[in-house]
């Protein structure tokens, strides 16, 4: 029987399913033998396609050394999805010197790499813990700009952040932020824990730590809390638990550079405050207006915060007076650390005077602002009177008062009236 070899009947070969991969590379070897067949980019992508989803080691192999032979023989015939599937392919078996060897073929091939041939390759040699080679396929990626989509963005940050990489995974954090590329919360996390990270020797350890490279790192980290909205920095501060060595680092950068921002200032604050130095705290806040910057709302709070828990409720007023002289608006996170403050002394007028300021500045109480309040008016001062009027001021305000605290103001309500009128009613004697 004598069959024309063409186009369509060497695809359907291709793509007839159950075909052992060594047989289709066999079979494609020796149609390349034939004089009469003209190999082109279709056929090509279909055999790799085919061999590619068996996943077997020998069979990878062999097909890329197929592909260097048709590659050498003629330019133009290899595609960029062909390659790319054989690194992914070899980034499933776990070969990233296969992976990396792929795609510095790229250009002798005359193909053009794309966001997911970076990406698969970075993704297996990560893995395989080679992240000198990852670095260098990061700089490809960013001076090709083919960056991936915001998900990948995120695991190649991660990854890098893993292999100690954490300058190169900073740099592709600013090269998607300059894109617009926002990765997932978890990796911008994962990288400012990792760049906030003091590296230490050992005792006794030979290693040189490099200080000026940790200054450059938890500078980056700091400035980083910039893109953090003010009520969520309190999460992104958590990585900086060294905050005796933060600050010195600050004070180091006020001295000789890089200069710091808002963003650097305010994080110091914050930790310090949080370890209860409220001293250190006010002390870098004065070097701050010193320089012309402003703290934040946060960071006030977290001023507040520290002196209420101390009962020092007349500094942490004076700090609130101050956060409202420079802030138009405050959080609701700023008038709770008083009021939780004011409550705690129970001094429930000057709480409750602050829940009516609050709707005067433009800050309206939450459920759960008022839920505290009158739950504290209840079980504290046993005030219903004083938290019924409030609970007639959330329905005013739209909000409803949860069963169990309801039911609270209720029972106050009957055990201070059964009180009175035991007290009203005369003592009567009786006879023995």
């Amino acid at each position: 029987m004598n069959l024309g070899l063409n186009d369509d009947l060497v695809l359907k070969v291709l793509e007839t399913q159950y075909i052992p991969g060594e047989n289709l590379i066999c079979f494609f070897s020796w149609i390349l033998k034939k004089p009469e067949f003209k190999l082109t980019t279709v056929v090509l992508d279909a055999l790799v396609s085919a061999i590619c989803t068996e996943n077997r080691r020998t069979e990878a192999y062999a097909l890329w050394d197929l592909v260097n032979e048709v590659g050498d023989k003629e330019n133009g015939l290899v595609s960029t999805k062909s390659l790319n599937s054989l690194i992914e392919v070899f980034s499933r078996l776990g070969k990233a010197k296969a992976a990396f060897d792929v795609l510095n073929k790229f250009e002798e091939l005359g193909c053009v790499p794309n966001a997911d041939t970076y990406y698969s390759t970075l993704e297996v040699l990560c893995k395989r813990s080679f992240y000198t080679w990852a670095c260098s396929v990061c700089e490809k990626m960013l001076s090709a700009d083919k960056l991936p989509d915001a998900e990948r963005v995120g695991k190649i940050i991660s990854s890098l952040c893993k292999g100690g990489m954490t300058k190169d995974a900073h740099l592709v954090y600013l090269y998607a932020k300059d894109k617009k590329i926002c990765p997932p919360q978890s990796s911008i996390d994962f990288l400012i824990g990792s760049l906030s990270r003091i590296e230490r020797a050992g005792k006794g350890s030979e290693k040189e730590i490099d200080k000026e490279l940790d200054k450059q790192n938890v500078s980056s980290a700091l400035e980083m809390l910039n893109d953090y909205p003010a009520e969520k920095r309190k999460y992104a501060i958590k990585p900086f638990s060294n905050v005796e060595g933060a600050k010195k680092l600050l004070l180091k950068m006020v001295e000789s550079g890089p200069h710091p921002g808002n963003a650097v200032f305010n994080c110091v604050i914050n930790g310090l405050a949080k370890a209860g130095d409220i001293k250190e705290s006010l002390y870098l806040m004065k070097v701050m207006k010193s320089r012309g910057l402003k703290p934040d709302v946060y960071t006030y709070s977290v001023i507040m915060s520290s002196y209420a828990r101390g009962g020092e409720m007349e500094k942490a007023c004076k700090i609130f007076a101050e956060a409202k002289k420079n802030h138009s608006k405050l959080t609701t996170v700023t008038y709770h650390t008083l009021i939780r403050g004011f409550c705690k002394l129970e001094q429930f007028d000057k709480a409750v005077d602050l829940l009516r300021e609050m709707k005067k500045h433009g800050v309206h109480p939450n459920h759960d602002e008022y839920n505290k309040m009158i739950k504290s008016l209840c079980l504290k001062a046993l005030d219903w009177e004083t938290a019924a009027k409030l609970e007639k001021k959330m329905r005013k305000n739209g909000l409803i008062l949860n069963g169990r605290t309801r039911a609270l103001i209720s029972a106050v309500k009957e055990l201070d009236e059964g009180v009175s009128s035991e007290i009203s009613v005369p003592e009567i004697s009786v006879p023995e």
